[in-house]
């Protein structure tokens, strides 16, 4: 992703690695790392120089931990930016997804997962109160293809953004846009039932939009991508597009708080941020569909 806006704007590039783009700041002299340089830290991730410093100023009880224990540092704790999450995401739904192919008891495990609005709302049914399907449909899928091509998704677009955000805001990143695709199936199609991570998918790939165009990237390719695979959504049977829209606009609203609150002090606001957002969606999931359901 590159244009003169982005070429021209060296604070969007590796000060060690000029050549390498990426979102994240180094924690303590705020300079961009890409992540070859990114060390986890105490405080988020800091630069090699600043683990450098940080080693030097340690205590000697500090230094006789680090020696007991076998580490290099107190502060470090994973290194390389390896989208690990990415990794655990796919190792589990893929598991998952698996296991669904066994006939007899990959039904029953699909039916324990999927989501229905009808589990939120046990006095207007006869299903049980089951809130937990809202994230658990994502993690379950309606066949090898279906499981195969979000995997796929999910392994390209984690390979960009989790070392850009971090695994912590990639992951909840993640888990809330899955949970705005499930949401929106509610509102939109009450009785509708749904498995998949299509949801959390747009919500990366809608993430990864707005991050591009607020660092000055070229995301034409990126908007054309979303949009076909938005649409195909209404042509071909048996595709919750509901969850692709409400996926698709929980990513970008939290892509749009992690472009705004990047610094450190900024950080609280994020997490309160996200925490808005996800009880924003519980109270329209349990408001909404009981009105549509008694209309």
């Amino acid at each position: 992703m590159t244009s003169p806006e982005f070429t021209s704007n060296r604070d969007n590039y590796c000060y060690r690695h000029p050549d390498r783009q990426s979102f994240v700041l180094c924690q303590r002299c705020m300079r961009t790392i890409c992540p070859e340089c990114q060390t986890q830290a105490a405080v988020g991730v800091i630069c090699p120089e600043c683990m450098k410093a940080e080693r030097k100023n340690r205590t000697p009880a500090q230094k006789r931990a680090a020696r007991r224990w076998g580490g290099g540092g107190a502060v470090a704790i994973a290194r390389g930016g390896r989208p690990l999450v990415t990794y655990v995401l796919l190792a589990v739904t893929s598991l998952i997804g698996l296991l669904q192919l066994i006939p007899g008891a990959g039904d029953q495990l699909t039916d324990a997962l999927r989501f229905n609005a009808v589990y939120l709302f046990p006095n207007l049914s006869v299903f049980p109160f089951e809130p937990w399907r809202l994230l658990t449909a994502v993690f379950a899928h309606g066949g090898f293809i279906h499981l195969a091509l979000n995997m796929l998704a999910l392994w390209m677009l984690g390979q960009t953004l989790e070392p850009m955000l971090g695994r912590a805001r990639f992951l909840a990143m993640y888990l809330i846009s899955g949970l705005g695709g499930s949401v929106a199936v509610a509102v939109i199609a009450p009785g509708l039932y749904t498995v998949g991570a299509s949801g959390a998918i747009f919500g990366l790939m809608a993430a990864l939009l707005i991050i591009g165009r607020h660092i000055g990237a070229n995301v034409t390719g990126i908007l054309v991508i979303l949009g076909i695979n938005f649409a195909f959504g209404f042509f071909v049977g048996g595709i919750a597009w509901q969850a692709h829209l409400g996926g698709a606009i929980v990513g970008a609203l939290i892509a749009l708080l992690y472009t705004r609150t990047r610094r450190p002090e900024q950080r609280i606001w994020q997490i309160l941020g996200l925490a808005v957002i996800t009880i924003l969606l519980i109270v329209v999931v349990f408001v909404v569909p009981p009105m549509i359901l008694l209309a």
